[in-house]
């Protein structure tokens, strides 16, 4: 019985992505890359100066409102750069094919833009909080597209939803108790500890831990993967035919690897691609909000270089490892495909994986919590975040011990229905979106 109903929610989440995310990532996001000139591409190099402005300028005044804009910047790709670019993003290819990661790619091209629009919506429509910083997102601008308070309080609680990250902690508990030899009960309590207590300092406290742990990872991950290609760099081009064979034309099945539609794999390259790169869920605008700049467009421009790392060089990395390792159709767990592939050239992976799915799972399961904890505060401020602090404290837990693919799917439909109302209200209110860096 319970089966019966996860399949019929796996078809109902194909049809979202496979067909309305689509058009909604697609035509949305090609309509702001055709009105802005392709911003995301021909003014890149200017976008990463404002990066690097921003790196120069990293003190902040103590009595200044908000957070500095990196601490911002670095907390909103800790929700996104994290383990569903090595595992999420992987069965985007078990299920869909290598084509896959095509849609990926174009997804990410469009959602960059959609990034930028929601947090420069966020931004704008922000006001200021009791607590020295600003209080923005979908909940504020939302309700201006729709012409209706009744939006903030659904969008608000599908963030609460979202914001108890049941995927990434059922990861985290499996990989380490499986790999470590180490209870999964103790490791879910302290998994569960350590997200409450730094949590508790909101989203200043996980800038700060995302600021230190992000860079680590990426030099790391890169440094290995660029390692491999490099071993093997012969076989690259046979992994990139796949990719865009695949894109356009169905995969026969081979060993464990199903099969696949044309749709299949654009809604698995699309929803897999927009759950990694958060990509109009929301939450990036309610964490971008509480930047203390007053620039706008520059601290929106800054989401482009996020999804540009999540998307195109890390799920890009992690999809030529599983490819080139022939893991992908191998028919073993996901969570081990990039772990594998990797450990043919590296000693220790099984010790050293699940520490980085811990750091790359920690901090998005941080962030996500401070923004289901703002949105439960929005709903009801006295009692909503003890109630969503309970709520986490029972769906973890009772989500650390299930299939991970039905974890994946809760945050699958919660992330579609966010989208939906997200990016409705984005292209009620497009002609309010201006992009640029001044």
């Amino acid at each position: 019985m319970i089966q019966e109903i996860f399949s019929f929610l796996e078809s109902i989440n194909d049809f979202i992505w496979g067909h309305i995310a689509f058009i909604f990532i697609i035509g949305l996001g090609g309509y702001f890359s055709i009105r802005s000139r392709f911003f995301q591409i021909h003014r890149f190099p200017s976008i990463f100066g404002s990066f690097i402005h921003f790196f120069k300028s990293s003190s902040t005044p103590s009595n200044t409102r908000g957070i500095h804009p990196l601490k911002a910047f670095f907390a909103a790709i800790g929700g996104c750069i994290g383990i569903g670019n090595i595992v999420g993003i992987c069965t985007a290819v078990q299920i869909g094919g290598p084509g896959a990661l095509f849609w990926t790619w174009v997804g990410g091209l469009a959602g960059m833009l959609l990034q930028y629009a929601e947090v420069f919506l966020g931004m704008r429509y922000r006001i200021k909080n009791s607590e020295g910083s600003y209080d923005g997102g979908p909940m504020y601008f939302l309700p201006i597209a729709f012409k209706g308070k009744w939006v903030a309080s659904v969008v608000s609680f599908l963030l609460c939803i979202y914001g108890v990250e049941i995927f990434m902690f059922n990861v985290i508990t499996n990989s380490i108790s499986v790999n470590w030899g180490l209870n999964p009960y103790w490791v879910a309590f302290i998994l569960l500890v350590a997200v409450i207590l730094v949590a508790l300092g909101g989203i200043k406290r996980v800038g700060e831990v995302c600021s230190a742990i992000i860079p680590l990872f990426i030099a790391l991950y890169l440094g290995m993967g660029i390692w491999v290609l490099i071993k093997q760099f012969s076989e690259i081009p046979a992994a990139l035919s796949l990719i865009f064979q695949g894109a356009f034309s169905p995969q026969a099945a081979t060993g464990g690897f199903v099969g696949s539609t044309v749709m299949l794999t654009i809604s698995m390259g699309l929803s897999r691609g927009a759950y990694s790169g958060d990509i109009g869920v929301g939450y990036m605008s309610v964490v971008h909000a509480e930047s203390n700049t007053s620039h706008v467009k520059r601290q929106s421009a800054l989401t482009i270089i996020g999804v540009f790392l999540d998307t195109f060089v890390i799920c890009t990395m992690s999809i030529l490892l599983v490819l080139l390792s022939n893991h992908w159709k191998s028919g073993i767990d996901v969570s081990l495909m990039v772990q594998e592939a990797l450990g043919v050239h590296f000693p220790f992976m099984q010790f050293f994986m699940p520490f980085f799915l811990f750091l790359l799972g920690y901090t998005t399961i941080l962030t996500y919590f401070v923004v289901g904890i703002k949105c439960a505060k929005f709903i009801a401020p006295r009692w909503g975040p003890l109630i969503y602090y309970l709520y986490a404290i029972v769906s973890l837990p009772l989500f650390a011990f299930v299939n991970p693919s039905e974890a994946f799917l809760i945050m699958s439909l919660a992330g579609a229905a966010l989208l939906i109302l997200n990016l409705s209200g984005i292209f009620l209110l497009r002609k309010e979106i201006e992009f640029g860096l001044d």
